[in-house]
């Protein structure tokens, strides 16, 4: 600047705002949680938007024992966004967060406790320790309440749902009555998966699979009767991965549909468990590798001959214990001998052993027969140790109390091999349950459980979608649910479709209680076994209100529930408690149904959780609500992925690769953990690591200046400057249009749960449509005209409508950063943007000829920026407005669209010319924008003191160093 040209620089409308560039929010968004609870705005909405459609998405609650990890933040966060997505768009969006208090986990703590103190659980009152374990349960809530909290969760945090509740543990109870008055209620002696570390019974929700390796054996069954057989002395081969089922052994069965053949040892290696001429009866798929197992080669067996499946027909097998020393005859009967479906020849011998009491296929198969009093034992004990007077292996266990590897397996392996019975052994690497508590392997033990059945036929007036839970819970999948994303359909409809009974029943003591009683002495098939009577229930269910479940347990209380009614000494009092997936399946009852804030019909319009819980919560919600509801207890099911690391690795304390919530919003910030699930694709497993988060940070930055632009240039807007859509320049009307086609497709993908999309969209929109084009050219404008241009005008009117839209739409995502945006424009004591709707945008505003010729001019315009920026690196020019190019254009149609603007104000230059004419040989071209060549000129003139621009006119006006707009800006 010359030394006599004026200081024009109070005569520029820079932006003016308050909002910081830099965000400080893991300091600053305390002070907007304290706010949001000193105004009580969740409470607010719920009186504001008392007339509006609800929508309630119900909360499958975590469990209240430990600090948050990254899953626990990736699904509330995303409950969030669900929740405040479409309260803005116009519903009466409810959220009643809540927890599991009931079952092991917890139990397990208060035992730990227990035994550093010396004591005994089993020596304690009962009612002392479930109050112990109640205790433990409200520690927890009040510490993850404020974690969740913390990450900008909104809901009804000053009275959640909690399952220990008096009120919540009489509902379960009285749902768990349904299932004892509706017929559905059983007690059975089956296999089931039973933890011997935590000597109780598991769902399959409460067990994972991990790799294990176990034993495995070659079994030689000798063929005993008919004696005269031709198959008589030969041996039947079957494998198993667990041996200690052995001594439980009851049948071998072979596959009706299987090429078996007879099999004779010709010669043997040292070391070897068969002798020439042991004749072996084998799947032929399988025998080769069977021989190879017992160090047979080829050469050493001969096949002699085939074995007709209905030449198996009435054979009786010995079991290879038979007759052993010391046996004391536990094995001396003869083993049944039969087809079962189950029977493949794709791994084994073609043949399998059959302990009905330890597997549910060969349970299944002798149940239907009526054969179960014959093959049923009772070998092995709660802990996991066989009985103490079975022969050989009394007392030996199969796992320690620590979940490793017991004495039985050895055991069975030496005796069978004493006794001649094996013909090879092993161990194998392979996928096996293992209880999601303790981590430790789990078993099929036959042991006398309650269960649902789930195929029984109900006769209670909901027969609209079927009349037993199964087929009322696929048609529910099929006609009332949809799923996002669609494969969760399929794993649940398979799951139901192939699942058994339901085992209702747990031996511990921190639950809800079985309520109900059993007559003494009566068998389960009895008539009258159980007690079914209504006023019963309501006593007890009215017990259960007033003092919570653990009246259960006090003296006195079966005979004073049954008083008048049945005659207490006839009737034994249940103890077992329930499945702790059947009170999260219960919760639509006392959450949906009972709450002020829920739902008459007891049906909430979404359940979102992981894709575990299509074995968990999905599934146990499902069949409690089919049998109560008589259909599924939500219309809509979401699923996400787990969360692993940045490498793809699950996460774990042992790799030391956990990300914890608590660290990262110290360093970060809670919204950059949200605007992490946003950018994610939650359907799938998401990664998360220092170097994501790094880059989620640099996203975050660069949106939050694209709000401090708009912020800026706000400053003292008011609606006297506002100008109609009709009057805008076409670059405003361009921007109108893309907020309208943006406001369908941020509403359809709020709708749609498509958080990453919604994002991506916003984002794109930020950064290239308007920080990138539309705010990088009207800068000009909006600080160099006059403050009446109608340009200027113009351009401060799409500002406010973005301001309101952009706000809106992103709060959901970014509830704090969007909070202080607002206020940050309108300061207020009680106001927020989370108060706000999302505004109509006019369809009007949709215009499909404008935002095609747009495309056609931004096309062209990336060619000469691009252009630029060539010579910009080169240190040819400082600033673009040191140009004038020359743009070549081949196309006459999109020539004539850059005669009819300002193409220099588009693209920033102080000048450009456009021309038909042929490109030269050294115009800069860029492949994406074919027919386009721009040569680079330097700028004609003196460069304007006040707007920068290079123009010849600078200088020849009233105002020193000025152009003739700034001129007349100036007066």
């Amino acid at each position: 600047m010359c030394a006599d040209t004026p200081d024009y620089r109070s005569t520029v409308f820079l932006p003016e705002t308050e909002f910081p560039m830099r965000a400080g929010l893991p300091a600053r968004e305390p002070e907007w949680l304290a706010r949001w609870e000193r105004i009580g705005i969740y409470d607010r909405l719920r009186e504001t938007a008392a007339d509006r459609k609800p929508f309630i998405l119900h909360d499958g609650p975590p469990y209240a024992n430990g600090h948050l990890h990254i899953g626990h933040a990736l699904n509330k966060t995303i409950k969030d966004m669900i929740v405040r997505s479409h309260q803005m768009m116009g519903r009466d969006a409810r959220y009643v967060p809540g927890w599991d208090c009931h079952g092991l986990p917890i139990e397990w703590k208060i035992e730990e406790q227990y035994r550093a103190k010396g004591l005994n659980k089993d020596e304690v009152d009962v009612v002392a320790f479930r109050q112990e374990c109640r205790k433990f349960a409200e520690g927890w809530i009040d510490i993850q309440r404020e974690e969740f909290k913390r990450l900008g969760i909104t809901g009804k945090w000053d009275d959640p749902y909690v399952t220990m509740d008096y009120h919540a543990e009489a509902v379960i109870a009285a749902e768990f009555q349904k299932f004892l008055m509706n017929g559905t209620l059983y007690q059975g002696s089956k296999p089931v998966m039973w933890s011997p570390v935590e000597k109780t019974a598991l769902a399959e929700a409460e067990v994972e699979y991990h790799d294990k390796e176990s034993f495995t054996i070659w079994v030689k069954f000798k063929v005993a009767e008919p004696a005269d057989s031709a198959l008589a002395g030969a041996h039947v081969v079957i494998w198993t991965t667990t041996p200690w089922t052995m001594p439980s052994n009851k049948a071998v069965v072979y596959g009706k549909d299987i090429s078996y053949g007879l099999y004779e040892v010709t010669d043997t290696p040292e070391q070897c468990w068969a002798a020439k001429g042991d004749r072996y009866l084998l799947a032929d798929n399988l025998a080769a590798d069977v021989m190879s197992r017992a160090r047979l080669e080829e050469g050493m067996y001969r096949r002699i001959r085939d074995v007709p499946v209905s030449e198996l027909e009435g054979i009786k097998l010995s079991h290879p214990l038979a007759g052993a020393e010391g046996a004391n005859g536990e094995w001396d009967d003869l083993r049944d001998f039969r087809a079962a479906d189950f029977v493949t020849d794709t791994e084994g011998t073609g043949f399998v052993h059959c302990a009905p009491s330890h597997g549910m296929e060969e349970y299944e198969l002798y149940r239907d027969l009526g054969m179960l009093t014959q093959v049923i034992t009772y070998n092995v004990m709660d802990d996991g140790s066989f009985r103490t007077d079975l022969p050989f292996f009394g007392g030996k266990m199969i796992l320690k109390p620590n979940g490793k590897e017991g004495d039985a397996n050895k055991a069975v392996i030496d005796k069978l091999a004493e006794v001649g019975g094996l013909l090879a052994r092993g161990k194998i690497k392979h996928s096996y349950p293992h209880s999601w508590r303790s981590k430790a392997p789990v078993i099929y033990r036959n042991t006398p459980q309650w269960f649902a059945a789930i195929d029984v036929k109900l006769d209670d007036g909901m027969g609209q979608y079927g009349d037993t839970i199964r087929s009322r819970a696929l048609t529910s999948i099929d006609e009332l649910v949809t799923f996002t994303p669609q494969s969760g359909r399929n794993r649940l409809f398979s799951m139901i479709e192939a699942r058994p009974d339901w085992v209702l029943s747990r031996q511990r003591a921190w639950g809800v209680p079985l309520t109900c009683f059993v007559k003494k002495g009566a068998k389960p098939t009895d008539e009258g076994f159980l007690l079914r009577d209504d006023e019963v229930n309501a006593r007890i269910i009215a017990a259960f209100e007033k003092n919570g479940a653990d009246v259960w347990y006090t003296e006195g209380f079966k005979e004073e529930m049954l008083k008048g009614r049945a005659d207490p000494e006839a009737y034994v009092q249940v103890f077992d408690v329930l499945d702790v997936w059947f009170d999260s399946g219960s919760t639509h009852a006392f959450v949906l149904r009972d709450r002020a804030d829920g739902t008459p019909d007891s049906i909430a319009d979404v359940y979102m959780e992981g894709t575990d819980q299509h074995r968990g919560w999905f599934h146990s919600s499902m069949l409690q609500g089919c049998a109560t509801l008589g259909r599924a207890p939500y219309r809509q099911v979401v699923t996400h992925g787990f969360t692993l690391d940045e490498k793809g690795l699950k996460m774990s304390k042992s790799l030391g690769n956990t990300i914890v919530p608590e660290e990262v919003v110290k360093q970060y910030g809670a919204d950059i953990l949200r605007l992490w699930v946003a950018q994610t694709d939650f359907t799938v497993d998401q990664r998360i690591g220092p170097e994501i988060l790094k880059g989620v940070a640099d996203s975050y930055r660069r949106l939050r200046n694209t709000l401090r632009f708009m912020l800026g240039n706000l400053s003292g807007w008011s609606e006297a400057e506002a100008v109609a859509p009709h009057e805008m320049p076409e670059l405003e009307r361009w921007v109108l249009h893309r907020l309208a086609e943006l406001d369908g497709q941020v509403r359809a993908g709020y709708a749609a749960y498509d958080f990453q999309g919604v994002f991506q969209k916003l984002f794109q929109f930020c950064t290239v449509d308007l920080s990138a084009f539309y705010f990088d050219i009207r800068k000009d404008a909006l600080y160099c005209d006059g403050a009446d241009s109608p340009r200027r005008r113009a351009a401060r009117t799409v500002l406010d409508m973005l301001f309101h839209r952009l706000t809106t739409w992103l709060a959901p995502i970014l509830v704090f950063t969007m909070e202080d945006v607002w206020l940050s424009r309108f300061p207020s004591e009680d106001d927020s943007v989370h108060l706000q709707d999302m505004p109509a945008t006019p369809e009007g505003w949709l215009d499909a000829d404008l935002a095609a010729k747009w495309a056609r001019i931004r096309s062209v315009r990336r060619a000469v920026t691009a252009a630029l920026e060539v010579q910009r690196t080169a240190k040819v020019i400082g600033a673009s407005l040191e140009a004038a190019p020359v743009v070549h254009v081949a196309d006459a149609e999109v020539a004539r669209l850059l005669h009819g603007v300002d193409f220099a104000d588009l693209c920033i230059t102080s000048a450009i010319a456009v021309t038909t004419d042929p490109a030269p040989q050294e115009a800069f071209r860029l492949p994406e924008v074919p027919g386009v060549g721009v040569v680079f000129e330097t700028a004609e003139g003196e460069k304007c003191e006040r707007c920068w621009r290079i123009l010849p006119d600078v200088g020849a006006h009233k105002h020193p160093g000025t152009c003739g707009r700034c001129n007349a800006v100036l007066g």
